[in-house]
């Protein structure tokens, strides 16, 4: 693996701590939504990631142990954790049975996934200049 391609894995991975980014803020901005029916209530989303397999035509022959070449967003999942019901006859959106409901956004856990990828992120931004800098180095050098 060249020291280009650090680029192109950083880069996956930093698109790929965006889309989680992106998931978790919308989840965030959901938590505390209510809706008069099971069916409607809005259900936590996570995205899936997965391994970029290396390309076939790579000049070097793929290994057992060999990382691939980043990462990639294989889909957005709704979370099957139950939503939560509460008794609440006289609310404006009650059902008929004086329920609500709400999303099964847990805060914390969504704060917690944030940071992590908000780390993420910056260590992948981080490599990104490291890599550039040793490129740069490694250009001076018949100077």
């Amino acid at each position: 693996m060249s020291l280009s391609n650090v680029f192109n894995i950083a880069g996956s991975a930093m698109n790929a701590q965006t889309v989680r980014l992106n998931t978790t803020a919308s989840n965030l901005a959901n938590a505390d939504s209510i809706s008069s029916s099971y069916g409607d209530t809005y259900r936590a989303r996570h995205p899936v990631f997965e391994v970029q397999p290396l390309d076939q035509g790579s000049l070097w022959p793929a290994t057992e142990t060999e990382a691939g070449q980043g990462v990639r967003v294989e889909g957005i999942v709704e979370s099957d954790a139950p939503l939560r019901q509460e008794y609440s006859p006289n609310h404006p959106m009650a059902d008929e049975n004086g329920y609500i409901y709400y999303p099964n956004v847990n805060v914390v856990e969504e704060m917690a996934d944030m940071i992590s990828a908000s780390r993420s992120f910056q260590i992948n931004a981080d490599i990104m200049d490291t890599a550039k800098q040793m490129l740069q180095r490694t250009l001076s050098l018949g100077q």
